[in-house]
């Protein structure tokens, strides 16, 4: 399963705005938010804003944000940032949230046959994984920094780095 940058980017612009409000005044209300600009969000994040402009129609769509046009207009969250999951994000913007690839029980089977593969389950399983720890992150979360961590993996990196070196920790 790979993201696309619709998903990774979508994210990105929304955890933005998340942020900006977040840095705004002290209790002031999602209503009162600041009105985040395309052109802001393109310049701090390095995201075409022809590109943010595709985004956000899907996103202001789907009820994610509000828009006001005119001079001094611009974008805000249409509900708090910790009622905004990841994966309705990902929704809005018809990013695929499953690994299934070829295994579709819609089809009848996977790979165009009418059974189901061999590994049919685990893709399965991976994609229920994938939907349910986005579905329980929200833009809150992402901004605080404060995802829950895999219980089997907290410091992905790190097992990135182990696999990149051929299993070895990186002490002599």
């Amino acid at each position: 399963m790979k993201l696309s940058t619709k998903g990774r980017y979508a994210v990105t612009a929304l955890a933005d705005i998340a942020l900006q409000h977040a840095a705004g005044p002290a209790g002031a209300s999602e209503r009162d938010a600041r009105l985040i600009s395309l052109s802001e969000i393109a310049e701090r994040q390095d995201i075409s804003l022809a590109y943010l402009e595709q985004l956000f129609s899907r996103l202001r769509r789907a009820g994610l944000v509000e828009s006001v046009r005119g001079p001094g207009g611009g974008y805000r969250l249409a509900r708090p940032a910790a009622q905004v999951t990841i994966a309705d994000v990902m929704t809005a913007v018809d990013e695929r949230l499953n690994a299934m690839g070829d295994c579709d029980d819609e089809g009848g089977g996977c790979g165009g046959s009418r059974a189901r593969c061999l590994t049919h389950n685990l893709w399965e399983q991976l994609s229920s994984h994938v939907h349910v720890f986005l579905s329980r992150t929200t833009l809150a979360d992402v901004v605080a920094d404060k995802m829950a961590p895999c219980p089997a993996v907290p410091d992905f990196s790190l097992l990135m780095d182990e696999d990149a070196m051929g299993g070895r920790t990186g002490s002599a």
